[in-house]
């Protein structure tokens, strides 16, 4: 497994049981939940900034209007929803797609229970930035662990194999859609989704290469190559 440029990204393409088997297992799954917890404070940061959530968060919220769940709950129940998505697109979960789709949510939620919304504006600016780069940091990590993708990420890549249209397309649309159904039911955007949409890929991106795990028999299994979008 190699990078080639910052705008191309080599990731071994193992599947779930030879993930496990790849060697550095250790360092993988310290990263993988390493990169799960922070993701949760993450959001954590973002929903408390009150300034605007990601575009998946923003059907979270939406969704607590509705139902007796917190915003970290409804992040699990849509998870395991969108992975019955995956059966017609033939997609396999890991053990991080199913770590992804529990210790987020879980983690939002403690993370939630220990912080307050500031009232100072600056603060609360501050929030929504170390949100995002956290979040561009915590899916870098994730990701580089090579144990599986996120249930969302596996959505994504999926339909863009299966449709034809590059990832950026795919992506743009879903969350868009994600960002038009989250508002229809009472959810929270703002300028904070903005930040995210326009950053989070570029973040990630450029955060991924130095925390990519290497499975010690990269040697012998084929590559796909995950490019900017």
């Amino acid at each position: 497994m190699s990078t080639t440029t910052s705008s191309r990204v080599v990731l071994s393409d193992l599947g779930p049981v030879a993930r496990l088997r790849a060697g550095r297992l250790t360092r993988r799954l310290v990263q993988l939940y390493a990169g799960l917890l922070l993701y949760g404070f993450s959001i954590a940061l973002m929903v408390r900034s009150d300034l605007g959530l990601a575009p998946w968060d923003v059907l979270h919220s939406g969704l607590t209007h509705h139902f007796p769940i917190d915003i970290g709950q409804a992040l699990v129940l849509v998870s395991f929803v969108v992975m019955l998505a995956w059966i017609p697109l033939r997609e396999i979960p890991g053990i991080g797609t199913l770590s992804n789709a529990i210790v987020i949510g879980l983690s939002t939620d403690l993370f939630l229970a220990v912080l307050a919304t500031p009232q100072d504006i600056a603060v609360r600016v501050g929030f929504l930035v170390a949100g995002v780069v956290l979040q561009g940091l915590a899916t870098a990590a994730y990701i580089g662990a090579q144990l599986g993708r996120g249930p969302r990420d596996g959505l994504m890549t999926g339909l863009a194999r299966r449709t034809g249209h590059s990832l950026r397309s795919v992506r743009t649309l879903m969350e868009l859609t994600l960002v038009g159904l989250g508002l229809l039911l009472g959810g929270v955007a703002g300028i904070g989704t903005i930040l995210y949409a326009v950053s989070i890929g570029p973040l990630s991106q450029a955060l991924l290469p130095p925390l990519i795990v290497e499975p010690a028999s990269s040697a012998h299994v084929s590559e796909t190559a995950i490019r900017a979008t």
